[in-house]
């Protein structure tokens, strides 16, 4: 591991202070890639315009006529947080729009990803016309193919990569697809659709549709934290048009109009939805939507962000809770078995690919995801499904398209794979069980033709230690309430500690004060039980501390750095 600092453009840092901003928030913003302060400043109005979506023009002409005719429209979403999320901004969105639309997850566990066959014939017997993907479907050959023969229209919208073909959808609105000239090509699911909506809203108010109905013309904004929460969870990059869709988003969630299920997860967490911040939509709310997709049926997340009333959505935010509690006890069954299998692992290995066939298929993203963090290396772990396949999920590090990798194995070895997709980082595919040490095999072989030994020492960049500034709470309130994601990341520091008191609490985490410049700080490590030095160099965040009326900045450890 390698740490940089990360470089202050003092030019921008003295034209932020310039509109207002503290001097350690400019110091904080000028150090990311930004060329002006209007990068950290988000109008609505510069919201990219939905016309550059290819086809969604087109599409929106289709829809607004499908509304006026009261076409029975049905969702088909992702069973992860985007997906959940995204139909549900879709469900909510033509809600507003004027028309009811029903809505099916595919399970994890029976149907797999995507548009299926399957999907489709469940879509028929609904009297379904139309079908819109959401999160999925650029993939979905056989599914959309088999619609066209049952005479349902299929539209398509997505943000995964395209393969060297497009199915025949009715239209397809994927800003990754090639003929696309849309500015961002980072917008997840949820993101997309909400273009959609935008677009349809325009054609209906053209054709005085709300006139007619003397209605209000509807204010899609109010849908915008559910984009929000889409964009945090799916770990899409933060470009402006992102950051821009999740600050309006926060804005919704802070107030009174937030959604019912969202602050129904805040409240049972003991958390307020009025100071929510990207943070907590990253590690408090998405993995409880994510565990109704892994461990049961994603069409609770979608009822709990769509419910109408206080107890409906008190009701499912409870059982997402409780299939978290449950996530959580199979992740920390699976860590130890995966563990386990790693102490002989060959240090000349640039890759991880492991099998177990007693894991749950719905963990094995997360596993992936800490195998990757403890090891850097691209990893996939396999589970073993109801019909005998295997089922790998795939995260990866700078330098390793993993999709494109797949990919070459697929080509190279076209019996072993079935289906696969993804993005550069992260990826699914099923492959034949009795194909698993060819696979890995490939896989190795592949990552060896394209990594370098330095290319699995991870970089790390972090901000300039603001511990001697005199912080305190407002100034690392107002850093944490910014639009941090991936791309534009959340300020990272590091200093060297006298630790002056360590316990384990829960028996998971470790609990310790930690002193420097003549202050204590409450700090915790999560998922760490080992013995911390005396004197300790950390890799941390600034939080604070309200609890009980307390005002403490506090330190969250990322990492211990040995030296």
């Amino acid at each position: 591991m390698k740490l940089i600092n990360k470089k202050i453009d003092e030019s921008i840092k003295q034209k932020l202070i310039n509109t207002g901003r503290h001097p350690i928030v400019s110091q904080i913003l000028a150090a990311r890639n930004i060329s002006s302060s209007k990068d950290v400043d988000y109008p609505i109005e510069q919201l990219l315009s939905p016309n550059k979506l290819l086809n969604c023009d087109e599409a929106a002409d289709f829809l607004s006529d499908a509304i006026q005719k009261q076409k029975k429209i049905t969702i088909v979403g992702d069973y992860d947080a985007d997906g959940a999320s995204g139909s549900s901004v879709a469900i909510l969105g033509f809600r507003l729009l004027g028309i009811e639309v029903d809505f099916l997850i595919p399970s994890r566990f029976k149907n797999g990803y995507g548009l299926s066959s399957e999907i489709v014939d469940m879509a028929n017997t609904k009297e379904t016309d139309i079908i819109i993907t959401v999160d999925n479907g650029i993939a979905s050959f056989e599914g959309i193919s088999h619609a066209n023969d049952l005479g349902i229209d299929v539209i398509v919208t997505d943000h995964h990569l395209q393969a060297e073909n497009l199915p025949d959808a009715k239209f397809i609105i994927n800003p990754n697809q090639k003929k696309c000239s849309f500015p961002s090509k980072n917008l997840c699911g949820a993101g997309v659709v909400f273009y959609l909506l935008i677009a349809i809203r325009k054609k209906l108010r053209d054709q005085n549709y709300f006139d007619n109905l003397n209605v209000d013309e509807p204010n899609l904004l109010q849908i915008l934290d559910l984009v929000a929460l889409a964009t945090i969870a799916d770990m899409v990059k933060m470009d402006f048009n992102n950051r821009l869709l999740v600050h309006h988003g926060l804005r919704v969630i802070r107030s009174q109009q937030c959604n019912l299920g969202l602050k129904k997860l805040f409240m049972l967490t003991n958390k307020s939805h009025l100071t929510a911040l990207t943070s907590d939509l990253s590690f408090v709310i998405a993995p409880k939507i994510n565990a109704a997709g892994r461990m049961d049926d994603m069409s609770l997340g979608v009822a709990c962000l769509t419910a109408t009333n206080e107890n409906e959505a008190h009701e499912y935010a409870r059982q997402l809770i409780e299939f978290n509690f449950q996530r959580k006890k199979t992740e920390t069954d699976m860590q130890e078995e995966a563990q386990a299998i790693m102490r002989g692992f060959n240090n000349n290995n640039k890759t991880i690919c492991l099998f177990n066939d007693k894991w749950h298929q719905g963990v094995i993203g997360i596993l992936a995801s800490r195998l990757k963090e403890n090891f850097y290396r691209p990893v996939i772990i396999f589970a073993q499904d109801e019909s005998g396949y295997l089922k790998g999920s795939a995260r990866s590090i700078e330098g390793f398209h993993v999709r494109d990798a797949i990919d070459l194995v697929a080509k190279k070895n076209p019996e072993v794979i079935v289906t696969f997709g993804g993005h550069a980082m992260a990826a699914g595919l099923t492959i034949k069980k009795d194909r698993f040490d060819s696979f890995v095999q490939s896989f190795e072989e592949v990552a060896e033709s394209i990594l370098k030994p330095e290319d699995l020492s991870e970089i790390i960049e972090v901000d300039d230690s603001i511990l001697q500034d005199n912080i305190n709470v407002h100034i690392i309130d107002e850093i944490n309430q910014l639009e941090w994601g991936n791309g534009f990341q959340r300020p990272l520091f590091t200093d060297t500690f006298d630790c002056v008191d360590q316990k384990v609490i829960k028996g998971l985490h470790t609990k310790l004060n930690l002193t420097k410049h003549n202050q204590t700080f409450e700090s915790i490590f999560f998922n760490y039980q080992e013995s911390i030095p005396d004197r300790v160099k950390c890799l941390y965040t600034l939080e604070t501390n309200k609890f009980n009326n307390t005002n403490k900045v506090t330190l969250n450890i990322k990492k211990i750095i040995h030296e």
